[in-house]
């Protein structure tokens, strides 16, 4: 018979009993005694309004100190089962805030917390319109002077960033995947927003690389918010694939895309408390005002060329990984390839496979592991079709990543 008292499930919840319990008398070192003196909790907006990982107790009793009163934590309630493994108690665990709910994961280690992770999952008031309460669409009844779909879209895309009294409250600027999936989220709150993007096309900064370039992350860890890729997409999308779905997404989503748009300049001003950010749309110049603005930029948005003395009189072509154009018109040359991350091993395949003669040149020594090894070693347990087949959805693994 199982002794109820050890099973993974009823040590999690006895101690998020106990840790609800002193959080609400606001007893920050009995708090505190609960963690391992080896312990880290890693907040994502929900006590801290910031992403940030406290790495001792004794950073934990700072955070609580400055934070536990605003935030009034309770509701701690275990989500499904805990397990064990290696000593070392997992569970899942849903709470509230003062104005928020949340989602978090714990490890228990001889009873105290060795990591707790806490999510803000939505704010109060500000529910996303899913389920009972997506909107109707239809609108029953004879109404004269009502809109269409079309026509209240058409109106938006006519009005929103070009009158006064329709500016977007958010402006994000870069239109790539981190861009449009904050778009498509603000959109479903009900937040005005526009997406600017000096690309023509959402996905174009997938088209315009190099034609042999695919995803180096596997399709579970690239899935974009409300929309999955379909089931039979490839492990690794193709880039023009990516490009296409960036695009079609966009336009599902109903997200204001600004393409062939570029910021030229952002002043914050302190009486409106607004950004006043001057772009340049076709061409055309236009002033936003938004009252939050965005830097989608991308990790790694920009080219970096090193400095080589001689290259500005070498008479052969020079281009940056982000411009390769393809090996097609490499066959026959002697070409040297300088670097030998993902995107110099994919160009110099390219160039071989095309008949070029090429050298890849590196600065330091360079760690090579197969994909089928990181796949099976790194990334199974989170994202893969056995992860999917067991529980672990994208939203999941992403939270077990960041606990």
């Amino acid at each position: 018979m199982t002794d109820l008292s050890t099973h993974p499930t009823q040590l999690a919840s006895a101690w998020l009993a106990d840790f609800a319990t002193v959080l609400e008398r606001q007893d920050v070192d009995a708090a505190v005694a609960l963690f391992a003196p080896d312990s880290y909790w890693r907040d994502l907006v929900a006590f801290t309004w910031n992403i940030c990982t406290q790495e001792s107790p004794q950073a934990i009793r700072t955070m609580l100190n400055a934070r536990l009163a605003d935030v009034k934590p309770s509701k701690f309630e275990i989500e499904g089962d805990a397990t064990e493994a290696g000593g070392v108690v997992d569970a899942w665990f849903t709470f509230e805030t003062a104005v928020a709910r949340g989602r978090g994961h714990l490890r228990l280690q001889n009873g105290k917390a060795w990591t707790l992770l806490t999510t803000m999952t939505e704010l109060k008031g500000f529910e996303e319109p899913t389920g009972t309460q997506r909107e109707k669409g239809a609108e029953h009844g004879a109404q004269k002077g009502r809109k269409s779909w079309l026509e209240k879209r058409q109106h938006e895309a006519a009005t929103l960033g070009l009158t006064d009294t329709q500016q977007p409250y958010v402006l994000i600027v870069g239109g790539g995947q981190g861009g449009i999936a904050l778009g498509a989220r603000l959109r479903r709150l009900g937040v005005p927003t526009i997406i600017v993007e000096k690309n023509e096309r959402a996905g174009d900064s997938w088209r315009k690389r190099y034609k042999s370039l695919c995803l180096h992350d596997p399709v579970w860890y690239d899935h974009l918010p409300y929309l999955p890729f379909p089931d039979h997409w490839p492990v690794f999308a193709p880039k023009d694939k990516i490009g296409d779905w960036l695009e079609s997404y966009t336009k599902v989503m109903e997200i204001n895309y600004w393409g062939s748009t570029v910021a030229k300049k952002a002043s914050f001003n302190e009486a409106t408390q607004t950004w006043e950010v001057q772009v340049e749309r076709d061409g055309k110049p236009v002033t936003l005002r938004p009252r939050e603005l965005v830097f989608a930029l991308g990790v790694s948005g920009y080219p970096v060329t090193p400095k080589i003395p001689g290259a500005e009189s070498f008479l052969g072509q020079q281009c940056h990984s982000s411009k390769h154009p393809g090996g097609d018109t490499w066959r026959g040359k002697k070409c040297v390839v300088l670097g030998s991350n993902n995107s110099a091993h994919d160009i110099c395949a390219d160039l071989w496979e095309h008949g070029a003669d090429v050298t890849m040149v590196q600065r330091s020594s360079t760690h090579i592991a197969r994909s089928d090894s990181l796949m099976a070693l790194a990334l199974a347990g989170l994202y893969s079709d056995a992860a999917v087949k067991s529980g672990v959805t994208t939203d999941r693994a992403d939270l077990i990543f960041a606990s």
